[in-house]
């Protein structure tokens, strides 16, 4: 199966914003992203980015630059992505050092996992919890 090995991610949630630099400073100051590229048009839009969590990324860009991908999200609705983190009471407590809104303290889910709930910028709802299901080969 594609992208299976050699430490590539083979999903990637995509998310557009109509500010990706405020985006990327959230992500990356509250929420404990590392940036790993980000590519800006003349005009300073955020063609696209890539940041990293643990095994996982997400790319991320501008609204309105054009293109099938912004066309197709145009009337899309919100986005909701879970990550997962060794700790989500400390990582909870970072974002909320950051300022980041929090919709769900850090609980104990029925499941296993201790997680929380949070809205970024511009209202995509991210999950953090310790939730990590095997995924067999």
């Amino acid at each position: 199966m594609a992208g299976t090995g050699g430490g590539r991610p083979s999903i990637f949630p995509t998310l557009l914003y109509a500010d990706a630099k405020a985006a990327i400073k959230q992500l990356t100051e509250a929420f404990g992203f590392t940036e790993l590229s980000v590519y800006e048009g003349e005009d300073g839009s955020v063609l696209h980015a890539e940041l990293v969590q643990g095994n996982g990324a997400v790319m991320l860009g501008s609204k309105g630059r054009g293109g099938a991908f912004d066309t197709a999200m145009t009337n899309a609705g919100s986005a909701g992505v879970y990550v997962v983190v060794d700790d989500a009471d400390a990582h909870h407590q970072r974002a909320v050092d950051h300022g980041a809104e929090i919709l769900m303290p850090p609980t104990d889910q029925d499941y296993g996992s201790r997680d929380y709930m949070a809205r970024d910028t511009e209202g995509n709802i991210w999950s953090f919890g310790t939730y990590a299901p095997e995924i067999g080969a």
